[in-house]
């Protein structure tokens, strides 16, 4: 494992400016002073801040969003380079400093963060910019360098070349030359036909780094003279520190200070075990007046119980009511979905500096300027005096884009207690994680749908009761007339031909288990609650389950679309192979659209006798537009699909008295690899523009398997997770 070793923190490079494009050069060590001097005062131009041209012929684009194992360092990479028609192994990335002017979230306004699988969507346009308006600059130069129409000269492979003299160039030999070219206002953009990167399988330009051991990560800092901090925090949601006892503590070899702050009582060592064992010493006593204290099943009672009265209403269609009171065969269900933990391989961890010029802070940070604006409002600094080193993340399905700044601010509270300067590396064990961090919501769904004689599906009922996570958050202005959008996200609007469609809300505000988008957040459980119906549905009209579907999608073809590719890749309507005495196989599916990603998974299990289930396939179709490196696509189908299972299979967070039951992976397991199914992913040809992927594979999968569990054992699962008991012959 690399250790990154900073003997000045101030030695940092960080663009200035506030455009989009930086094509810079660099001087070679050696050169005499005046060359230097002379290079250096043409070595910046910024047409934006993208992208940095070395005379070493390194092209460094500027990633503004987070690489936490998606690819987007590579993706953003790929577009940019596509459009440079540089060549990929000169290519490499490096994170954007912490600036919403220059570097913000194009699908969110003025903010810089990564979420809402948005990355590539956002900076499509942008980046291809970024690197066409370069290469316009590099062809110009070299146009005027070899006194030729810059028509003549062609660019490939970080060449450019000009056919007829046969002179050519290197992007580096070049940089100089460019340097004194205007920026176009207007470029012109490949056409799909024409790319040669894009839609090809490329190598990710973390994986050598990763592989190595070279990745810097945040428990890869170490500054001189930092402390390594852990946190006692309360058992129970909203209980204060009463008392402490740091005796015990401080005794501890190398434990250097004890200090309570906002979340609990910080134990601040010369390491992280040190640190540990120090904390294990304490003696708190909690202040439980304000405490949570309900348990899971108590928690359900309540929202079983607001579910038999009408909500705020999320969308309405026709007269609901009014057609399930005339349809000739109604069916009802509810669905009940536990909290979830986001439980990232990387635990939650941030490293703060504070200086008398401002504050740096290390971490593999989601949401910028989020924690930007939290840590200058903390210290009382502009925001510009917060510098973000956003590092490699070991995941985060949505932790590290916290709306409260969580673990940040709980760094920058115990550099603020503990003065003298000293920076603070803060490491949540997973213990921290699971028991006091932030969780997907509990959510229950009561369903009603009507059908007619024909079995066409004629009314739609359907109430949700959960948490809202957009509540009192800096995004609480999100909610519009009483509806959190991630609550209903996938439920309110139907891609199905349903004439009279009613969806409620429910939100309570007096359960106090902290709340935070989960990988695909909404749809996470809106999914399984409207596919699982909708199937059951299909069964009552005695209709083939993707043939209904497909009759109610006349207006969404690329539903239809992603539908018939899985359904044909899978074999649908093919029989499956019998299984051995005593188990029972089916055959599932369910299609679903989130954040502008159009997914249908075809799931085959084995059931035995005893309940026990395998997944034994998965065949996903996906469209997400153009697809800019299938073989990433790929990869985040199969992991949405291993995460996707483990909420299936393996149970959620629950909760006893107010306190969390689960503390680590032996009682909050992800997915082995013994019980991974084979997973085919099948990208649908698109020339739509590219939409996310890190998330939206995740919702069919639950439906999908539920569905095949009832085709094969003909009972309904209507809870997460499923369990032998619900399936046993």
């Amino acid at each position: 494992m690399t250790t990154i070793r900073i003997e000045n923190a101030s030695r940092r490079h960080f663009l200035q400016g506030a455009a989009s494009l930086t094509l810079a050069i660099y001087v070679p060590a050696g050169q005499a002073a005046g060359a230097s001097k002379k290079a250096a005062s043409a070595a910046t131009i910024e047409p934006n801040a993208f992208l940095r041209i070395g005379q070493d012929n390194s092209v460094t684009v500027i990633s503004k969003h987070l690489e936490m194992g998606q690819g987007s360092y590579t993706g953003l990479a790929t577009i940019v380079a596509e459009e440079l028609d540089a060549d990929w192994s000169q290519v490499r990335v490096e994170s954007a400093p912490a600036d919403a002017k220059r570097y913000n979230n194009l699908s969110w306004g003025p903010a810089q963060g990564t979420g809402g699988s948005t990355a590539v969507g956002n900076s499509w346009e942008q980046l291809r910019k970024a690197g066409a308006s370069a290469r316009a600059m590099l062809v110009a130069a070299a146009a005027r360098k070899w006194q030729v129409p810059p028509a003549e000269i062609t660019v490939a492979n970080g060449v450019v070349m000009h056919q007829a003299s046969g002179r050519k160039a290197s992007f580096g030999e070049l940089v100089s030359a460019a340097a004194d070219e205007v920026p176009p206002p207007n470029v012109k953009l490949k056409e799909p036909k024409d790319f040669k990167l894009i839609g090809k399988r490329i190598a990710r330009k973390d994986n050598t780094d990763k592989t190595t051991g070279k990745a810097v990560y945040t428990q890869d800092i170490h500054l001189p003279g930092m402390l390594t901090a852990v946190v006692a925090h309360a058992p129970r949601f909203g209980a204060k520190v009463k008392s402490f006892d740091a005796a015990k503590a401080r005794a501890v070899k190398g434990v250097v200070n004890v200090l309570q702050i906002p979340t609990g009582v910080a134990v601040l060592a010369k390491d992280t075990w040190s640190a540990k064992k120090g904390r294990d010493a304490l003696t708190v006593e909690w202040d439980e007046s304000a405490a949570f204290k309900l348990g899971s099943e108590q928690i359900l009672e309540k929202y079983r119980e607001l579910a038999k009265s009408p909500g705020t209403v999320a969308s309405r269609t026709g007269d609901a009511d009014k057609a399930l009171s005339a349809a000739a065969h109604t069916l009802e269900a509810t669905y009940d979905f536990p909290y979830l933990a986001h439980a990232a391989m990387e635990p939650m961890n941030c490293v703060v500096q504070l200086g008398k010029d401002g504050c740096e802070v290390w971490n593999g940070d989601q949401m910028q300027t989020g924690d930007q604006m939290a840590l200058a409002k903390l210290f009382g600094l502009a925001p510009e005096q917060v510098r973000i080193n956003t590092l490699y993340a070991g995941g985060s399905f949505g932790r590290r884009a916290n709306k409260d700044s969580d673990y940040v601010l709980e760094a920058a509270n115990i550099v603020k207690a503990n003065g003298a300067g000293a920076p603070v590396k803060l490491v949540w064990l997973r213990e921290d994680d699971m028991r006091a961090g932030y969780y997907r919501p509990m959510f229950h769904h009561r369903l009603s749908a009507g059908l007619d004689e024909q079995g066409k599906l004629v009314g739609w009922r359907h109430r949700l009761v959960g948490q809202s996570v957009l509540a009192g958050s800096p995004f609480a202005a999100a909610i519009k007339d009483g509806i959190d959008p991630t609550s209903v996200e996938g439920a309110h609007k139907l891609p199905y031909a349903i004439a009279n469609m009613l969806v409620d809300l429910h939100t309570p505000t007096d359960i106090h288990v902290p709340v935070l988008w989960w990988r695909s957040v909404g749809s996470t459980h809106t999914a399984f609650s409207t596919e699982c119906f909708i199937d059951e549905l299909a069964h009552a009209a005695k209709k083939d389950p993707v043939a209904w579907r497909l009759s109610m999608l006349g207006q969404h073809p690329r539903h239809a679309a992603v539908l018939k590719l899985a359904a044909d890749k899978a074999g649908w309507g093919t029989p499956l192979p019998a299984g051995q005495a005593g188990e029972r196989r089916g055959r599932g599916v369910a299609v679903h659209e989130s954040f502008k990603t159009y997914v249908a998974q075809v799931a085959e299990v084995t059931v035995k006798d005893d309940g026990t289930f395998r997944v034994e396939r998965i065949v996903c179709a996906v469209d997400c537009g153009i697809a800019i490196n299938p073989d990433i696509i790929r990869a985040q189908v199969e992991g949405s699909v291993g995460l996707a299972l483990a909420t299936v299979m393996n149970g959620g967070i629950t909760l006893t008295d107010g306190k969390v039951d689960q503390s680590n992976f032996h009682d909050y397991q992800p997915v082995r690899i013994a019980d991974m199914p084979r997973v085919e992913v099948h990208i649908v040809p698109s020339s739509a523009n590219p939409s996310g992927i890190g998330e939206p594979a995740v919702p069919p999968l639950a439906p999908a398997v539920a569905n095949a569990l009832a085709a094969a054992t003909g009972k309904r699962a209507r809870k997460l997770p499923i369990t032998a008991d619900m399936l046993k012959a």
